[in-house]
């Protein structure tokens, strides 16, 4: 199902969502911080909540990530854990790698170097 954009914030993130099999893909795209973290967790949640196996994070066109967009992809991996799913982050831009190499929060995310090869890669 191809629920095509779900949400934006004037303009500074937009987030459209599809699935691909058993996989949820969340594209955020944009810059995702204090102000606009509500726009990419409620499809997050939503995500989790329809019983996608793997939720596929496709950050090739995240521009941003602050301490706050980061809070919100943790917790979405607590519920996609708790589910028995995860999150997977795919072709992450180095402004935002950066955060998460800086934070330590790249050792808990599977990350993929591509959209194809988080897809390709084993559920969950």
């Amino acid at each position: 199902m191809d629920r095509g954009m779900v949400g934006s914030a004037k303009g500074r993130l937009n987030v459209a969502v599809r699935r691909d099999g058993s996989s949820a893909i969340v594209t955020p795209v944009g810059e995702l911080d204090h102000h606009t973290a509500d726009v990419l967790r409620e499809p997050l949640e939503a995500a989790i909540a329809d019983g996608g196996a793997r939720v596929v994070l496709d950050c090739s066109r995240l521009d941003f990530c602050d301490s706050t967009g980061l809070n919100v992809l943790l917790g979405a991996r607590l519920q996609a854990e708790a589910a028995g799913g995860g999150i997977h982050l795919a072709a992450m831009q180095p402004v935002v790698a950066r955060v998460f190499e800086i934070t330590g929060a790249e050792a808990v995310f599977t990350v993929h170097e591509t959209l194809d090869a988080a897809l390709a890669g084993p559920t969950g």
